[in-house]
């Protein structure tokens, strides 16, 4: 009997070692993952899968152009930011798991030395006590309710993260594009303006003008020289900024096409009052604080159930080396009395915790109305704007073709043409910056709505089904 129950103890004890978990050391190698960033490219194997797989399969790959769906696409395959929400999703959907654990039985052995028992062949005697925790007022289901929710918010907690990088990347989108079609409108304006001076030269060596008519011109001139450097400058700094909200390295993007289209007519405006409906009820980090405040409410019950102690089942049994008639059988439970401390201080910090929950929530809802309302009212300026500047450009292009046909016609100079042409120019970089502007205001708008025109919810939503 006495092998056997060693046996079936040493059985017990090589099961439970056996099913637990073991180490596996996973070093970070910094040289290795830095090499990996460096080989980052927009032709890799997996970004094409990851097109195809949510509705944007290439017909030719690599893509020959780059928009701005593909490329936000692009940006949730490779971002770090989306690595580190997505890990953070995981820690907190583990601990659903933690939560819902049961707490474990526990085992106690007291062996003891007693030589007053007649006739005992052995003096030693072996007791055995178990602790089987018995948890009350449903304490399990409370916890697991509280993490779960704390799981459903870092849910949108990564669906925040995956707007935040459509963001950056329209913003450097857009500039990037803007930069480049102001470059090429200045390097026109810039030509035509060396006409313009050189004309003006031939004039003023004749001695027809004065030296301020050439003076002015050729000041206008270099300082055209000096807004296409800068237009650049600023290509190449919203290129740079593009790989960054992009995740990959500036080599990345060496030979990439990239394209933003151009506002070819204005859209209707949305109210406010819609606006807000669909961002109180669709955007992450509003459902993300209201399932902040659902943790709060879940801890609050929690730490009001913990005022209930919980069970402690502590059957024993004690064997006197084999003698029957002494070996001994009990009973017992610990129930803990909620005399000096019924769990005030928890339940005083739960119930503070959902009032700054609260508090937060309805702040960020103010923030957000007061945001949807600014990008409203600039959309309308925008609109105005460019279609005001529309008509001036119109304008300006119909007084540049008469002038090109009085020249035809002789009725005109060189210089009257050069200066309607001059004068289209600014136009067209007037509209362009009331092009920009309004294609700003409408990415505004879109971040505070976070509903694009196009498919990008969808996919935010299927790649936050599962972390």
């Amino acid at each position: 009997m006495k092998w056997n129950q060693t046996a079936a103890v040493l059985l017990w004890v090589v099961a439970a070692v056996t099913g637990c978990a073991h180490y596996q050391p996973r070093p970070l190698a910094p040289e290795k993952s830095a090499a990996q960033f460096d080989a980052r490219r927009l032709d890799d194997p997996g970004l094409k899968v990851f097109l195809s797989q949510n509705g944007s399969a290439p017909a030719v790959w690599p893509l020959p152009r780059w928009d701005l769906n593909s490329l936000t696409l692009a940006a949730l395959y490779f971002h770090p930011d989306l690595a580190v929400a997505r890990a953070q999703w995981r820690v907190a959907q583990a601990g659903v798991l933690t939560a819902g654990a049961r707490p474990n039985p526990s085992v106690s052995f007291s062996p003891a030395y007693d030589t007053q028992i007649p006739g005992n062949p052995s003096p030693w005697i072996i007791p055995v006590t178990f602790d089987i925790p018995l948890e009350t007022a449903g304490k399990r289901g409370k916890r697991i309710a509280e993490a779960v929710q704390a799981a459903e918010s870092a849910r949108y907690s990564f669906m925040a993260a995956a707007w935040q990088i459509r963001t950056g990347v329209r913003a450097s989108l857009l500039d990037h594009s803007l930069a480049g079609r102001r470059a090429e409108l200045l390097q026109r304006q810039f030509a035509v303006q060396t006409e313009i001076v050189k004309h003006l030269q031939d004039q003023f060596d004749a001695g027809a003008i004065a030296r301020p008519d050439l003076t002015t011109a050729q000041i206008a001139r270099n300082k055209t020289q000096l807004d296409l450097g800068d237009a650049l400058a600023k290509q190449a700094d919203a290129r740079s900024q593009l790989a960054q909200a992009l995740g990959v390295s500036l080599a990345a993007l060496t030979g990439v096409d990239l394209e933003f289209p151009a506002v070819t007519n204005a859209p209707a405006i949305v109210t406010r009052a819609a606006a807000r409906d669909v961002a109180l009820r669709g955007r992450a980090d509003i459902l993300g604080a209201l399932a902040d405040y659902a943790v709060t409410e879940a801890d609050l019950r929690l730490q009001l159930a913990r005022q209930y102690p919980d069970l402690h089942l502590g059957p024993g049994y004690a064997w006197n080396n084999g003698n029957a008639s002494d070996n001994q059988w009990s009973l017992g439970a610990t129930l803990e009395l909620p005399i000096l401390d019924q769990n005030q201080g928890p339940i005083g910090v739960a119930e503070a915790r959902r009032k700054l929950a609260a508090a937060k929530f309805l702040a960020l809802q103010a923030q957000i109305g007061a945001q949807i309302d600014r990008a409203v009212a600039n959309l309308q300026i925008a609109r105005e704007q460019w279609q005001a500047g529309g008509q001036l450009l119109d304008a300006g292009r119909q007084q540049e073709q008469s002038a090109a046909g009085q020249l035809q016609a002789g009725a005109g100079s060189r210089l009257d043409m050069l200066n309607a042409q001059l004068e289209s120019a600014s136009a067209a970089l007037t509209q362009l910056d009331n092009e920009g502007k309004w294609l700003a205001a409408g990415g505004t708008l879109e971040d505070a709505l976070q509903q694009p025109a196009d498919a990008l919810a969808a996919v935010i939503q299927k790649i936050s089904t599962h972390p």
